[in-house]
């Protein structure tokens, strides 16, 4: 058997330099290389005379070279003209600035010729993408159906085309399977082997699309199989911890100045059966914003401390882990329950407060990331609640969690998850979802402007403030960036202080020291400010209810997702609210985007359609979600595929929860190959 785990620069016409090369593109070693999929495909079988071709069509030719020629238009631009025969005629193929073309194919050669058809100079031209010197009946890059492959700097489609034929031609056929025989029968699926050989090189259209089809589901069950395991590595630890069946909870639900909705306590339920069972917690708690999802947070937390335990909250930014750590100590600290706040700007009595956690004296902790640093002991850590999961990896989560003994584990987010995605993304969670607003929560008008037309938002902006209302004005970036020509948050407040003279106009943006953050969201807060010029730190978890006006300056440049949280800071009072857009939409996606912003406030309407224009990757950004970088799968496209992984998952680990059986050691290795992070912060290794 080939060893996949040689580097490739051992392959024959690679070495050092070229493996720097394929290193960029992800490409290590042999396994890395046969992965390296098409990211699409010519049909290049088809070989007509060029003049049945139409002008701009993409054609694959063959012809004789009987003479050439070469210009030079202006400095820098060198054009190659090798005039080729075919039949009665003849056509000219161009090449630019490759003079040496003219030497490598002389007067006699055969040569096979994709490229694009001009026919605006009399004689046809075909401007060269691809060729070849025709020898044999068959050619590898033109004369068949073709794969052009994603590429970085210096490395050609022609290179890594003859490296992986040559590849394949020497260890296709030694490559084991290692999905179960059954899985690939049920769905009618190739072998590994013969799926590599058709995914790079078809002999058919129907081929090439049955070895798609086993690489998506390969890779969407070897993902189902980790979230599978991974909750089993959660099952099987039982609790050291106990919670009392009375606690302070109770006391919180009488203290609210309101009543819990419907859905807020079929959660809470939800999550008081998982605390209060044998084994660890792991729920995900979705809700749109505004749902109410700090209460129930706030009620785990209760009654963890009231059961003599300790738990931690983790936010993603200090403005967030600040404002959870204000509604927070306001519903607990009656209770008689300690409530520390821990970011890594926390200088003043530091030390003492994590005296006070590893003695257990402080019961909640609610921080940043500067929660899961060696200092940090706890003396009973049971509940550990991640807010805006999305935002942290699997390390971090990991980390916290480490830090007690088989803690239950929370995970909020405010962003609306489609089902597809959220069975994908946390498949090792139960889920629960607020799925219904608290009474008196209004509609938010909301409005898509032009630039030429923003002097209408600021007329709106004065209005509000007349009526003693404030106002958020939030654009992308801190600094005027040369490659992205957007408006900056501190030219945009010069410009507003200007507009808006006469009104409190104050700034926020994440650069500025944690202390005059805090001083200028206290002001804000209080009414002192009218209206706040900020990034996009106050997307999540600013709570302002007298604030009634969001402008968010290009508009464009923001997600469905992201547009959607900034709108949920205003209407949280009983006043009117607005949300006005300002910008000026190019492509089709962002002008589809904003127009669903003004159709719908449905977080999870938008959630589906912010997916459909912009695929997984973007929505939540891979890195952060701990969401693997599929290569064929697609999250949008593939929901009966993630159907049925999910259920082949399934059915493997019931009959052997933790892959230990010999047939399964491939399986194994290859899941530990693509989700190294979940065999280093697991136990199922």
């Amino acid at each position: 058997m080939a060893d996949l785990n040689k580097p490739v620069q051992f392959l024959k016409g690679v070495g050092p330099r070229r493996a720097k090369q394929l290193e960029r593109m992800g490409i290590f070693t042999l396994w890395d290389l046969l992965y390296h999929f098409p990211r699409e495909y010519q049909d290049r079988s088809i070989i007509r005379p060029v003049h049945t071709f139409a002008h701009g069509d993409i054609a694959t030719v063959k012809g004789t070279v009987i003479a050439s020629q070469e210009t030079k238009p202006r400095r820098g631009l060198i054009i190659t003209k090798l005039v080729l025969q075919e039949g009665g005629g003849t056509f000219y193929a161009v090449w630019f600035n490759q003079p040496y073309i003219r030497k490598q194919y002389p007067p006699g050669k055969k040569l096979l010729i994709t490229g694009k058809v001009d026919r605006g100079f009399g004689v046809p031209q075909v401007h060269v993408t691809d060729h070849e010197v025709l020898e044999g009946d068959e050619g590898l890059h033109s004369g068949r159906i073709v794969p052009i492959y994603p590429l970085s700097e210096n490395i050609s489609q022609r290179f890594l085309r003859t490296l992986l034929k040559t590849t394949l031609d020497q260890i296709g056929f030694q490559v084991q399977e290692f999905l179960p025989d059954g899985l690939l029968d049920r769905y009618n699926l190739p072998c590994l082997p013969e799926a590599l050989q058709e995914i790079h090189f078809p002999h058919n259209t129907s081929s090439c699309e049955r070895a798609r089809k086993r690489f998506i589901l390969e890779e969407l069950f070897l993902f189902q199989l980790g979230l599978g395991l991974q909750r089993n590595r959660n099952i099987k630890k039982a609790k050291k911890h106990k919670y009392m069946k009375e606690s302070l909870t109770g006391m919180l639900l009488k203290n609210l100045p309101f009543r819990l909705t419907p859905a807020q306590q079929r959660v809470w339920q939800e999550i008081e059966s998982d605390l209060v069972g044998p084994y660890p917690m792991n729920r995900l708690l979705q809700g749109d914003v505004g749902a109410g999802k700090t209460v129930v947070a706030a009620l785990a937390l209760c009654k963890a401390a009231g059961s003599g335990l300790q738990s931690a909250l983790m936010a993603p930014t200090e403005l967030l882990a600040e404002q959870h750590a204000k509604s927070i100590m306001g519903l607990l600290t009656p209770l008689g329950i300690r409530v520390a706040l821990l970011t890594g700007s926390t200088r003043r009595g530091r030390k003492q407060l994590l005296e006070g956690v590893a003695g257990g004296e402080i019961q909640v902790v609610i921080g940043t990331h500067a929660l899961i640093q060696g200092e940090v002991e706890f003396k009973n850590l049971a509940l550990v609640v991640v807010d805006e999961q999305h935002r942290f990896g699997v390390r971090q989560r990991a980390a916290l969690q480490d830090k007690g003994i088989t803690p239950d584990v929370l995970v909020m987010t405010a962003t609306p998850i489609p089902r597809t995605l959220a069975l994908t993304l946390y498949g090792d969670l139960d889920v629960s979802v607020i799925d219904q607003m608290p009474p008196g929560r209004q509609s938010i008008k909301t409005h898509l402007l032009s630039l030429a037309q923003a002097g209408k938002a600021v007329g709106l902006i004065k209005q509000q403030a007349d009526q003693g209302r404030q106002a958020y004005v939030v654009c992308p970036l801190v600094e005027e960036s040369e490659k992205i020509d957007t408006q900056a948050a501190i030219e945009l407040y010069e410009r507003l202080k200007k507009a808006l003279s006469g009104y409190t106009v104050g700034l926020l943006h994440g650069r500025m020291k944690s202390t005059d953050k805090e001083t200028v969201m206290d002001g804000f807060r209080r009414g002192d400010i009218d209206v706040l010029v900020s990034t996009t730190v106050i997307e999540v978890g600013v709570d302002v209810p007298n604030a009634t006006v969001m402008v968010i300056w290009d508009a464009q440049r923001f997600g469905l997702a992201q547009l959607h949280q900034l709108r949920g800071r205003v209407g949280r009072g009983s006043h009117q609210s607005y949300c006005i857009m300002v910008g000026d939409p190019v492509t089709r996606e962002a002008k589809e985007r904003l127009a669903a912003m003004c159709r719908t406030q449905d977080g999870f309407a938008l959630a589906e359609e912010d997916l459909k224009l912009r695929g997984p990757g973007e929505f939540f950004g891979t890195r952060q979600s701990g969401l693997p970088d599929f290569k064929m799968a697609n999250l949008v496209r593939d929901s009966r595929e993630i159907e049925q992984a999910k259920r082949e998952a399934e059915r493997l680990l019931k009959e052997d929860p933790y892959l230990l059986q010999p047939q399964n050691k491939l399986l194994f290795e290859q899941f530990a190959r693509r989700f190294p992070d979940f065999i280093k912060y697991s136990d199922v290794s």
